[in-house]
């Protein structure tokens, strides 16, 4: 197996022990389920939960849509609920209050590594084909 195929694997492991975790760490209550409630997680890719500033910012925007946090995960989700009768203002709210991710999207974050990484290696080539020339011209 390649080391991109092994890395989409771990990839992927990762990804469904983290949907096992977030439905095991706090399964919802028979009363929080019949009293009407939605439940989302909203995720982070660069874990900027971790700033209580930019978290609080988000959750104020999240409050419009009628939307409280239940509890941080980690540095990268968070769970909330609100009532299904808040479905009455999303109209207005200018966002989407659905939405499951905020800040950079991950596909963008998944270009900038890309992008990062082909440039290292771009320099690192570059690097070894002066320094190849340089010696090249030193035997001359």
């Amino acid at each position: 197996m390649s080391a991109g195929a092994a890395g989409a694997v771990a990839a992927a492991a990762a990804a469904e022990q983290a949907r096992k975790e977030q439905e095991e760490m706090t399964p919802y209550t028979p009363q929080d389920l019949n009293e009407n409630w939605e439940f989302k997680i909203l995720r982070c890719v660069t874990g900027r939960f971790r700033d209580p500033i930019w978290l609080n910012g988000i959750l104020q925007e999240e409050a419009r849509a009628g939307w409280t946090m239940i509890e941080k995960f980690d540095d990268s989700r968070v769970r909330l609920k609100r009532p299904a009768k808040a479905r009455v203002n999303d109209a207005a709210l200018g966002f989407d209050p659905y939405r499951t991710w905020v800040g950079m999207s991950q596909w963008r974050y998944t270009g900038l590594i890309l992008a990062a990484v082909i440039a290292l290696i771009a320099g690192i080539a570059a690097a070894a084909a002066t320094f190849a020339l340089l010696v090249d011209a030193g035997h001359r």
